[in-house]
């Protein structure tokens, strides 16, 4: 077999055969791993004959006119087509313009369009969606400088939480952070999870990124009284509390109690107008997670190898495959169930939201958009013809994981999208910006180019797939728009040459971390000079707080778990450390957020305040102060790279949601940031 047509097929479909690490050395992608994203691709190219009937499907799946076209408000449309036909355009607003398409530069071209939206084209016989998006996404009042708070969702305490930080206890924590002046909470990811298998929370490998993860969802939300009955009803009362007293969350434990919650509240629920509005609203797709969540639980339930619907009888392994209706009719109020947690989370988040924009709040949530789902879940089953199967999304090796990370989760088809007119991209946008002010789209890159690893295969056996990022970027912004949502791209890592200046021109806003903005001799830079069109960040939930940066605490950790490879006593590693920390004390006094000597390695409550002021100035539009930092905690949320050893997702923070921020060391740290701001 020829590895010359095999690679001339990797390239066609967007596969980079060649890649350059992090060490500036160009390695070549294995004929395997070329064959495996290929076969994900649904172009299999196991012999010479299968590469030349996928060459020719891929030719033919370009030619015309795609579902969906995106073009810029108010410029030229240019189309792939030959010749000057007619066209036939309808706008959203039921206005038709018709006219002769003109040449230029070997394309069709149409005339501007002003109004933005979804509209139906007709042109040489063909039909398609013309998506017309403004250039920037929504932004930022031009003259002001907001500023906000992050949290990971699972970790503020609440009175009658039963264990798990939920959206009762957002909305206390944002009505507070309003009122010390926010403008913004930024919250972790609240996608669906695994009803059936609480063992699995990570917030980063959700089950579906169209709906809600209904363990924060407060059963109050119902009532007290029928919170109360429930709990009588399941004699749980000692075990919610004993839950609710813990400082790390029991997910397993917490998870199922609340289940056993909402069932029982659920046995005795009346119906209600608003729940059936809800339902009919949802429509197909709700149905669909509704459907999986009552299968993946008789399935895996009966037998734990049927965890992954790929495993379920055939009958059973889509949303249209023959048994799904039939066990939907049988298994009515199960699957009614399922619709009812949805519910019940989504006035929980619409509250919070409500809360925060009434408290004041000029932006709202921030809602965080993981970079994907796991495949066994349900955007996965449902949506099979838009997300890839057989590979996973990671990252090659870098500095920080010389090995590349896996990360076992699935990620969108590029084919996929375009075939369906990126319908399932358009629904996850606006599920996540449903009840939110912002969103922030975790591993941005991801529109431009995805790290692709085969299962089974270690992550250096990866290869980077293009993603059709011009369209996805439009479609972002005209989004943003509609949902007057602003846009934040974590574009941290391994970034495709020119993405943050394409970032830049559709008005997403990058990161730009404390610890990162450090120039090639070690010295920091100072925060006037950060990007004004970024979000600045003393820190992110993958790396460590500024008080355990200080202290050394993340290479504590990787010592005792062995992250830094054999033998390792990070002694290199502290040594590298104490530079930065006389490099950043200084960047800190020049910029004027701190003076003196710089502390010892002890003080984190001191460099954590002198942090929040510098990170404050910042000349970026937006400003995000962890909460972690604001309480000048020495422990972060996670530590990647690790399953096991450290307790990733699971630390709460101490005090209560609504008066955390009213401790005086954490009133003063918040007055500090605003003040800079």
């Amino acid at each position: 077999m020829s590895d010359h047509n095999l690679r001339e097929l990797a390239q066609a479909a967007g596969i980079a055969v060649e890649w350059r690490d992090v060490n500036g050395r160009d390695n070549t992608v294995s004929p395997d791993a070329m064959r495996a994203i290929l076969t994900a691709l649904e172009l299999p190219a196991g012999s010479e004959a299968e590469i030349r009937e996928s060459r020719e499907r891929l030719r033919e799946s370009e030619r015309g006119l795609p579902p969906l076209c995106t073009a810029i408000q108010d410029r030229p449309i240019l189309l792939g087509l030959p010749d000057e036909p007619e066209f036939h355009l309808r706008l959203e607003s039921g206005e038709i313009r018709e006219g002769r398409a003109r040449r230029q530069d070997g394309l069709c071209v149409l005339p501007a369009v002003a109004e933005t939206g979804y509209h139906h084209l007709r042109i040489d016989g063909q039909e398609t969606t013309l998506a017309v998006c403004p250039q920037r996404c929504h932004g930022i009042t031009p003259g002001t400088r907001p500023w906000g708070v992050a949290v990971q969702l699972y970790s503020p305490h609440r009175k009658g939480d039963g264990g798990i930080g939920d959206f009762t206890g957002l909305a206390q924590l944002a009505a507070s952070a309003a009122g010390h002046g926010a403008d913004a909470v930024a919250i972790s990811p609240v996608h669906a999870q695994f009803s059936a298998d609480p063992e699995r929370f990570s917030p980063y490998a959700p089950s579906s990124r169209l709906f809600l993860n209904v363990l924060h969802a407060d059963p109050a939300t119902l009532g007290m009284d029928a919170l109360r009955a429930a709990l009588a009803e399941t004699g749980s009362a000692e075990e919610f509390a004993r839950l609710e007293s813990l400082d790390l969350v029991d997910w397993p434990a917490a998870s199922r109690l609340r289940l056993r919650l909402f069932r029982a509240m659920f046995d005795k629920f009346p119906g209600d107008a608003k729940f059936d509005r809800f339902r009919a609203v949802g429509g197909e797709a709700l149905e669909s997670h509704a459907r999986f969540e009552a299968l993946h639980a008789h399935f895996y339930g009966r037998d734990p190898s049927l965890w992954h619907w790929r495993n379920w009888p055939a009958e059973f392994r889509a949303p249209d495959a023959p048994g799904v209706a039939d066990f939907a009719r049988k298994n009515e109020r199960e699957v009614a169930f399922h619709s009812f947690l949805q519910w019940v989370a989504d006035r929980s988040l619409s509250a919070a939201q409500e809360t925060l924009k009434g408290a004041g709040a000029k932006i709202g949530l921030i809602a965080d958009l993981a970079v994907g789902t796991d495949g066994g879940g349900s955007h996965g089953w449902s949506r099979q013809e838009q997300i890839l199967s057989g590979v996973g999304v990671g990252a090659p090796p870098d500095i920080f994981s010389p090995l590349g990370q896996s990360w076992g989760i699935s990620a969108f088809s590029p084919r996929g999208l375009r075939k369906s007119g990126y319908a399932a991209f358009l629904e996850m946008l606006r599920a996540a910006m449903r009840h939110a002010g912002g969103v922030r789209i975790d591993h941005a890159m991801g529109l431009a180019r995805l790290w692709l690893v085969p299962e089974g295969r270690d992550a250096t056996e990866g290869a980077y797939l293009r993603f059709p990022v011009q369209d996805m970027l439009r479609l972002v912004a005209l989004e943003s728009h509609r949902n007057e949502a602003i846009v934040v791209g974590e574009d941290l890592g391994t970034l495709p040459e020119g993405f943050r200046g394409q970032l830049d021109e559709t008005g997403i806003m990058g990161l730009r971390v404390l610890y990162f903005e450090q120039a090639p001799d070690g010295h920091f830079t100072l925060p006037s000079e950060w990007s004004p069109g970024a979000v600045a960040v003393t820190t992110t939930h993958d790396l460590p707080t500024v008080a355990g940066w200080w202290k050394g605490r993340d290479i504590d950790w990787r010592v005792k778990l062995g992250l830094l490879g054999e033998g390792a006593d990070g002694s290199e590693q502290r040594e590298e450390r104490a530079r930065d920390r006389a490099n950043l004390w200084e960047a800190m006094c020049r910029s004027g957020a701190a003076e003196g000597g710089m502390p010892g390695e002890e003080q984190g409550e001191e460099v954590a305040t002198a942090a929040a002021r510098h990170v404050a100035s910042a000349a970026c539009a937006l400003a995000l102060l962890p909460l972690e930092d604001v309480l000048a905690l020495d422990e972060a949320p996670n530590l990647p790279g690790t399953t096991e050893g450290h307790p990733n997702w699971r630390r709460r923070l101490p005090g209560d949601a609504a008066t955390l921020l009213d401790a005086p060391d954490a009133a003063a740290r918040l007055r500090a940031f605003a003040e800079a701001r």
